[in-house]
């Protein structure tokens, strides 16, 4: 069922969607070489308690995981992409990063992820362009997906859009993980594949709240999962990325409640 927001609601949904969206940009910030994901884990931590938050990782245990996520964010690295359990790893220059966090706060969730190239912020070194380009791609896919998101629509119009951009660029799509409805929980329907056609599916009406995340990797859209029983990679080995906002429909088109991922 598809549970539609107040504007009031949807008020309370954007504070949760500012503090995730600042959350991001601090550790994204902090993604530096010599970093350990533990740390990054740990300032999360640190953030989520200051902030009176409640993390939708801890204890989640959903079908396709392995036991209870004992983490509060996703980090995902190189050929990784979703789901990335957090651990004892030392990033360097080049290392392909996709932060993925979401929490809830007075009982309203957000949700938001951002990939970024560990270094470039150093002008002395130049990463690699086909992960600058698939990373971007990303971005533009869920712009995309966003202006695409219109009451009146059909779910189907954004993951037409975004599949639009996918393929344009030569990116392979896989439709098993996508974005998804949110609110007082972080997983709610509708699924949103991220490749569909437009015109179908159920129509979009002002006060859905939704989470668009397009990801896809630079060869093979096939998954495996690690040893640890979350962590998903690409079967081929070659770098992902993944980008991701929560919106709510409103009455002249989406609005974008993680402002600043």
């Amino acid at each position: 069922m598809i549970e539609l927001k107040t504007p009031g609601e949807i008020e309370k949904m954007a504070v949760t969607g500012r503090f995730v969206a600042e959350v991001l940009d601090d550790l994204a910030s902090r993604a530096e070489p010599g970093i350990n994901l533990l740390d990054l884990e740990q300032r999360a931590r640190a953030m989520i308690d200051a902030r009176g938050a409640v993390s939708c990782y801890w204890d989640y245990a959903p079908s396709f995981g392995s036991g209870p996520f004992r983490n509060v964010i996703c980090l995902s690295v190189d050929d990784a992409v979703l789901h990335g359990l957090p651990h004892d790893r030392i990033l360097h220059n080049g290392s392909v990063l996709t932060l993925d966090f979401a929490v809830s706060i007075d009982g309203w969730v957000a949700d938001a992820a951002k990939t970024v190239i560990v270094g470039e912020s150093d002008p002395s070194f130049t990463p690699d362009p086909g992960d600058v380009a698939m990373i971007e791609s990303t971005r533009q896919a869920l712009q995309a997906g966003i202006d695409a998101a219109r009451p009146g629509g059909r779910l189907g119009d954004i993951s037409a859009a975004i599949g639009k951009v996918a393929a344009a660029a030569g990116y392979q799509v896989n439709t098993d993980f996508g974005g998804h409805g949110l609110g007082r929980t972080m997983h709610e329907d509708p699924h949103i594949p991220n490749a569909g056609r437009r015109n179908r599916g159920p129509r979009l009406l002002e006060g859905m709240t939704l989470a668009i995340e397009p990801w896809w990797g630079r060869g093979s859209a096939d998954l495996v999962v690690d040893d640890d029983g979350w962590t998903l990679r690409m079967a081929d080995g070659r770098h992902a990325a993944h980008s991701e906002h929560t919106i709510a429909l409103v009455s002249d088109g989406a609005r974008i409640l993680s402002a600043g991922v």
